[in-house]
Protein backbone atom coordinates (compact mmCIF):
# COMPACT_ATOMS: atom_id res chain seq x y z
CA UNK A 1 0.00 0.00 0.00
CA UNK A 2 2.84 2.39 0.85
CA UNK A 3 4.38 1.81 -2.59
CA UNK A 4 1.11 2.85 -4.24
CA UNK A 5 0.75 5.99 -2.14
CA UNK A 6 4.35 7.08 -2.85
CA UNK A 7 3.44 7.41 -6.53
CA UNK A 8 1.09 10.30 -5.73
CA UNK A 9 1.41 13.70 -4.08
CA UNK A 10 -0.40 13.84 -0.73
CA UNK A 11 -3.11 16.09 -2.16
CA UNK A 12 -6.88 15.52 -2.13
CA UNK A 13 -7.06 15.98 -5.90
CA UNK A 14 -5.17 12.67 -6.19
CA UNK A 15 -7.87 10.67 -4.36
CA UNK A 16 -9.57 9.11 -7.38
CA UNK A 17 -6.23 8.23 -8.98
CA UNK A 18 -5.08 6.61 -5.75
CA UNK A 19 -8.32 4.65 -5.44
CA UNK A 20 -7.98 3.33 -9.00
CA UNK A 21 -4.39 2.26 -8.32
CA UNK A 22 -5.30 0.52 -5.07
CA UNK A 23 -8.22 -1.30 -6.66
CA UNK A 24 -6.07 -2.38 -9.60
CA UNK A 25 -3.47 -3.79 -7.21
CA UNK A 26 -5.79 -5.36 -4.63
CA UNK A 27 -8.98 -6.01 -6.60
CA UNK A 28 -11.05 -3.87 -4.22
CA UNK A 29 -10.71 -1.10 -1.63
CA UNK A 30 -10.32 -2.56 1.86
CA UNK A 31 -11.14 -0.76 5.13
CA UNK A 32 -7.41 -0.71 5.86
CA UNK A 33 -6.75 1.01 2.53
CA UNK A 34 -9.41 3.62 3.27
CA UNK A 35 -7.72 4.35 6.58
CA UNK A 36 -4.24 4.63 5.05
CA UNK A 37 -5.45 6.80 2.18
CA UNK A 38 -7.27 9.17 4.51
CA UNK A 39 -4.16 9.57 6.66
CA UNK A 40 -1.93 10.09 3.62
CA UNK A 41 -4.25 12.76 2.21
CA UNK A 42 -4.99 14.27 5.62
CA UNK A 43 -8.73 13.85 5.13
CA UNK A 44 -11.46 11.89 6.86
CA UNK A 45 -12.25 8.25 6.16
CA UNK A 46 -15.82 9.45 5.56
CA UNK A 47 -14.69 11.62 2.66
CA UNK A 48 -12.79 8.72 1.09
CA UNK A 49 -15.78 6.43 1.64
CA UNK A 50 -18.08 9.03 0.10
CA UNK A 51 -16.06 9.07 -3.12
CA UNK A 52 -15.92 5.27 -3.15
CA UNK A 53 -19.67 4.90 -2.88
CA UNK A 54 -20.45 7.71 -5.33
CA UNK A 55 -18.62 6.05 -8.23
CA UNK A 56 -19.68 2.52 -9.05
CA UNK A 57 -16.28 1.86 -10.64
CA UNK A 58 -15.02 1.11 -7.14
CA UNK A 59 -15.81 -1.89 -5.01
CA UNK A 60 -15.52 -2.37 -1.26
CA UNK A 61 -15.57 -6.15 -1.46
CA UNK A 62 -13.29 -8.58 -3.26
CA UNK A 63 -14.73 -9.65 -6.60
CA UNK A 64 -14.86 -13.15 -7.95
CA UNK A 65 -12.52 -14.50 -10.57
CA UNK A 66 -15.29 -14.09 -13.14
CA UNK A 67 -17.82 -11.28 -13.36
CA UNK A 68 -21.30 -11.68 -14.79
CA UNK A 69 -23.03 -8.41 -15.54
CA UNK A 70 -26.68 -8.12 -16.51
CA UNK A 71 -27.91 -4.97 -18.25
CA UNK A 72 -31.01 -3.56 -16.59
CA UNK A 73 -31.53 -0.65 -19.01
CA UNK A 74 -35.02 0.05 -20.32
CA UNK A 75 -34.70 -1.94 -23.55
CA UNK A 76 -33.27 -4.95 -21.72
CA UNK A 77 -35.74 -4.63 -18.87
CA UNK A 78 -38.82 -4.72 -21.12
CA UNK A 79 -37.38 -7.81 -22.82
CA UNK A 80 -37.02 -9.78 -19.60
CA UNK A 81 -33.72 -8.76 -18.01
CA UNK A 82 -35.21 -8.97 -14.51
CA UNK A 83 -36.05 -12.65 -15.04
CA UNK A 84 -32.58 -13.30 -16.46
CA UNK A 85 -31.00 -11.61 -13.44
CA UNK A 86 -33.20 -13.63 -11.08
CA UNK A 87 -32.09 -16.85 -12.80
CA UNK A 88 -28.39 -15.95 -12.50
CA UNK A 89 -28.99 -15.09 -8.86
CA UNK A 90 -30.79 -18.38 -8.23
CA UNK A 91 -28.20 -20.54 -10.00
CA UNK A 92 -25.23 -18.80 -8.37
CA UNK A 93 -27.01 -18.54 -5.02
CA UNK A 94 -26.06 -14.88 -4.61
CA UNK A 95 -27.79 -11.54 -4.87
CA UNK A 96 -26.69 -8.92 -7.41
CA UNK A 97 -23.66 -7.06 -6.16
CA UNK A 98 -22.34 -10.12 -4.34
CA UNK A 99 -19.71 -12.77 -4.88
CA UNK A 100 -20.04 -16.52 -4.47
CA UNK A 101 -18.45 -18.00 -1.34
CA UNK A 102 -15.75 -19.68 -3.41
CA UNK A 103 -14.87 -16.26 -4.95
CA UNK A 104 -15.47 -17.70 -8.41
CA UNK A 105 -18.36 -15.50 -9.63
CA UNK A 106 -19.49 -11.94 -8.96
CA UNK A 107 -22.96 -10.95 -10.17
CA UNK A 108 -23.48 -7.30 -11.09
CA UNK A 109 -26.01 -5.10 -12.82
CA UNK A 110 -25.55 -1.99 -14.94
CA UNK A 111 -28.05 0.60 -16.09
CA UNK A 112 -27.19 0.34 -19.78
CA UNK A 113 -24.41 -1.06 -21.96
CA UNK A 114 -25.51 0.73 -25.11
CA UNK A 115 -26.39 -2.35 -27.14
CA UNK A 116 -30.15 -2.07 -26.80
CA UNK A 117 -30.99 -4.01 -29.97
CA UNK A 118 -29.36 -7.10 -28.42
CA UNK A 119 -31.27 -7.02 -25.13
CA UNK A 120 -31.45 -8.59 -22.72
CA UNK A 121 -27.69 -8.67 -22.45
CA UNK A 122 -25.40 -10.54 -20.07
CA UNK A 123 -21.67 -9.92 -20.07
CA UNK A 124 -19.19 -12.49 -18.81
CA UNK A 125 -15.66 -11.20 -18.35
CA UNK A 126 -16.18 -8.69 -21.17
CA UNK A 127 -17.88 -11.15 -23.56
CA UNK A 128 -21.37 -9.98 -24.60
CA UNK A 129 -24.28 -12.43 -24.84
CA UNK A 130 -27.28 -10.97 -26.67
CA UNK A 131 -30.96 -11.91 -26.55
CA UNK A 132 -30.41 -13.85 -23.32
CA UNK A 133 -33.35 -15.78 -21.88
CA UNK A 134 -33.60 -17.63 -18.60
CA UNK A 135 -32.95 -20.85 -20.55
CA UNK A 136 -29.51 -19.49 -21.56
CA UNK A 137 -28.29 -18.76 -18.04
CA UNK A 138 -27.09 -22.26 -17.15
CA UNK A 139 -25.15 -22.55 -20.42
CA UNK A 140 -23.51 -19.15 -19.90
CA UNK A 141 -22.37 -20.15 -16.41
CA UNK A 142 -21.21 -23.56 -17.64
CA UNK A 143 -19.30 -22.01 -20.56
CA UNK A 144 -17.34 -19.75 -18.20
CA UNK A 145 -16.49 -22.75 -16.04
CA UNK A 146 -15.48 -24.85 -19.08
CA UNK A 147 -13.28 -22.05 -20.42
CA UNK A 148 -11.55 -21.94 -17.05
CA UNK A 149 -10.90 -25.67 -17.30
CA UNK A 150 -9.31 -25.21 -20.74
CA UNK A 151 -6.99 -22.50 -19.41
CA UNK A 152 -5.84 -24.73 -16.54
CA UNK A 153 -4.85 -27.48 -19.00
CA UNK A 154 -2.82 -25.16 -21.23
Amino acid sequence: MVNILKKFKPEKKELIHILHSVQEAQGYISPEAISEISKYLNTSEGEVYGVLTFYNAFTLEPKGKHTITVCMGTACHVRGAASVLDEFSRRLNILPGRTTEDKYFTLETVNCVGACALGPIAITDGHYHGHVSTRDVKKIIDDVSKEEGKKKKE
